[in-house]
C-alpha cells in the first residue's frame, strides 16, 4: 500500500521535493553562519557588551522556541487512546506543508535583515537574530518532521536524507559565490547577492510546498482504506476508556525517562557546539593560520569545499548506514575526528598542506555528523511513540524538546571561542584595530611576538576543541541503546498491521 498521486508533468518524486526545501534552506542558512558574526563585529562595529547581552537572550529564545512550536504543532497528537475523530497521515502532512509554505518565504526575508544597517547595532543584534531564529525554527521543525511522517523504514528515511544532502549541496554553492562579494569595506555587492538568495529561497518554498500539497490533496481524495492508514501511526490497542490528552508537565516527565533521549541530547549538545564554532571560526582560522601562506583562490575553495563537501560525503556515508546502522557510523566518525585532531596536533601549525586539509576536513566530518543525526532523531520519536504508546508520533514536537537541549550549543559557540581566543592569545576580537596594529607595525619586536602568540593560539583552539568534543561524545554516545536488535523491535512494533497484512510506509518515497 502506498500514496502515490501525480505530481503534473513535472513527474517529480516525494523525495525529490522534499529534499528541495533543504536546498532553499542550505542557500540562505550556510551564508548567515559565516558572515552575521563578522558582519556585526567588523562592519557595524557592535560593542562587546550589546554582543554578550544579545548573544545571552538569543541563547533563552533559541531554546524555548523550539519546543514552544513544535508543542504548538503537535499537541493535537499526544493522546493516549484512539478518538472518534481521526487525523489521516496525508492530513498530518499537508499540516506540516501549509506551516512550510508560510514560513519558508517569512524566513527568507528575516535573512535580509542582516544586511542593512537600520538601528543601533546591539539592538539590531537581537531583533534580527531572533526573527531570524524564529522562522528557521518553524522550517526546520515541519521540515524535519516529515522526515518521520513521511516514512518509517530506515531505507525510506535515509532515501528522503540522501535527497537533502543532494540538494544541501547545491545550496552550499552560495558560499563560493559569497567569498568574491564579501567586502568590509564596500558592503553593497553583497546586499545585492543576499537579496538574490533570498529571493530564489522565497519562490522555491512557494513552488516546492505548492507541488508537494496538490500531491497530498489528490492522496487524500483517493479511494484509499483510511483506516488503514491511520494504523501506521499508531499502536493499535482496542479500549473502551475515553481519549486521555497529555499535558506539557506529563510529557516532559515521560520524556524524562526516556533514557536514550537524554543520552542523545547530551553527545548533541557538543555537536552542535562543535558545528557552530567551525562555522563561526573558520575565517579566523583562514585568515591568521593560512592567508600569508595560500593564495585567495585557494582560501575561497577551501571555505566552499568546506561548506559542500559535508552532504556530498553524506551520501556515502547514508549508504554505510544502510549497512552497519547509524550507531556505527556516527561512532567512527567520533572516532576519525579524535585520531585527526590527535595528528595535527603532533604536527603543529607549520605544515602547512596537513593544515589545510584539516581545517577542511574537521568541518566536512563535523558537519557529516550532523547531517545523520536527524535519522536518528526519527528513531527517537518511534521509541517515544512505542514507549508511550502514543495515537499519534509527535514529531515536530520531539524535534523541538532536542533543540531545547541542544540549541544553547549554537550560541555557546561564538561565546566560548571568542573567551578561548582571549585566554590563549590576549586577543579581543571587539578591540578596534587590535590587528591594525600588529600587521601595520612590522618593525615592532612586539607585534610579531603578538603575532606569532595569535598564530599559536589559533592553532590550539583549532585542535584542542575537536578533541575535547569527541572524548565527551564517545562517552556518551556509548550510553545510547537505540540500536540493534532493540531498534528493530521498536520499528516493527510501529508498523505492525492488523489482521497479519504486511507491514510497510505510508509514503511511496
Amino acid at each position: 500500500m502506498g500514496l502515490r498521486p501525480s505530481c503534473g508533468a513535472l513527474h517529480l518524486s516525494t523525495a525529490v521535493l522534499y529534499g528541495s526545501l533543504s536546498f532553499f534552506i542550505s542557500v540562505l542558512h550556510n551564508v548567515f553562519l559565516l558572515y552575521y558574526v563578522d558582519t556585526f563585529v567588523s562592519v557595524y562595529k557592535i560593542d562587546k557588551l550589546s554582543f554578550w547581552i544579545g548573544e545571552t537572550i538569543f541563547l533563552i529564545w533559541n531554546s524555548l522556541n523550539d519546543p514552544l512550536f513544535g508543542w504548538i504543532s503537535d499537541r493535537i497528537f499526544l493522546n493516549t487512546k484512539k478518538s472518534s475523530v481521526d487525523i489521516s497521515t496525508p492530513e498530518v502532512v499537508l499540516k506540516r506543508l501549509k506551516a512550510l509554505s508560510q514560513n519558508g518565504p517569512l524566513f527568507a526575508l528575516s535573512f535580509l535583515a542582516f544586511w542593512v544597517a537600520w538601528a543601533h547595532p546591539g539592538l539590531q543584534f537581537l531583533i534580527c537574530l531572533c526573527l531570524y531564529d524564529s522562522f528557521l525554527t518553524m522550517v526546520d521543525l515541519n521540515h524535519n518532521a516529515l522526515l518521520a511522517d513521511l516514512a518509517v523504514s530506515a531505507k525510506e528515511r535515509t532515501s528522503l536524507n540522501f535527497h537533502c544532502s543532494l540538494f544541501s549541496a547545491i545550496g552550499s554553492l552560495s558560499v563560493f559565490a559569497s567569498y568574491t562579494v564579501w567586502n568590509k569595506e564596500d558592503f553593497f555587492s553583497f546586499r545585492i547577492f543576499c537579496v538574490l538568495l533570498a529571493a530564489i529561497s522565497a519562490v522555491g518554498f512557494s513552488v516546492s510546498t505548492w507541488l508537494l500539497r496538490q500531491r497530498f490533496r489528490v492522496g487524500t481524495r483517493a479511494s484509499l482504506d483510511q483506516d488503514s492508514i491511520l494504523k501506521e501511526l499508531y499502536v493499535d490497542e482496542p479500549s473502551a476508556s475515553p481519549e486521555k490528552r497529555i499535558t506539557l508537565m506529563e510529557y516532559l516527565k515521560q520524556l524524562s525517562k526516556h533514557r536514550n533521549f537524554l543520552w542523545f541530547v547530551s553527545m548533541n549538545l557538543v555537536q552542535v557546539f562543535h558545528c557552530h564554532f567551525n562555522s563561526n571560526f573558520f575565517p579566523l582560522f583562514l585568515e591568521h593560520l593560512l592567508s600569508d601562506r595560500i593564495s585567495l583562490s585557494t582560501g575561497s575553495f577551501l571555505l566552499g569545499i568546506s561548506y559542500i563537501a559535508p552532504h556530498l560525503n553524506n551520501m556515502y556515508f547514508l549508504s554505510l548506514c544502510q549497512k552497519y546502522g547509524v550507531y556505527s557510523v556516527v561512532r567512527w566518525l567520533f572516532l576519525l575526528k579524535l585520531f585527526l585532531s590527535l595528528v595535527m596536533l603532533l604536527a603543529g601549525p607549520d605544515q602547512i598542506s596537513l593544515l589545510c586539509i584539516f581545517i577542511a576536513s574537521n568541518r566536512v566530518f563535523t558537519e557529516g555528523t550532523c547531517k545523520l543525526l536527524n535519522l536518528v532523531i526519527t528513531d527517537l520519536v518511534d521509541e517515544d511513540f512505542v514507549l508511550n504508546h502514543r495515537k499519534h508520533a509527535a514529531s515536530a514536537l520531539l524535534f523541538g524538546m532536542v533543540a531545547l537541549v541542544t540549541k544553547p550549543g549554537q550560541t555557546f559557540a561564538p561565546l566560548i571561542g571568542t573567551w578561548l581566543l582571549c585566554v590563549y592569545t590576549g586577543y579581543d576580537i571587539f578591540q578596534r584595530d587590535a590587528m591594525n596594529n600588529i600587521s601595520t607595525e612590522p618593525q615592532v619586536e612586539s607585534s610579531t611576538v603578538l603575532t606569532a602568540t595569535l598564530r599559536q593560539g589559533c592553532f590550539y583552539l583549532l585542535v584542542f576543541v575537536p578533541i575535547t568534543c569527541a572524548l565527551l561524545q564517545l562517552f556518551t554516545w556509548s550510553h545510547f541503546t537505540l540500536r540493534g536488535k532493540r531498534l528493530l523491535a521498536v520499528k516493527s512494533y510501529r508498523q505492525a498491521l492488523p489482521l497479519n497484512t504486511p507491514s510497510q510506509d505510508v509514503k511511496a518515497i
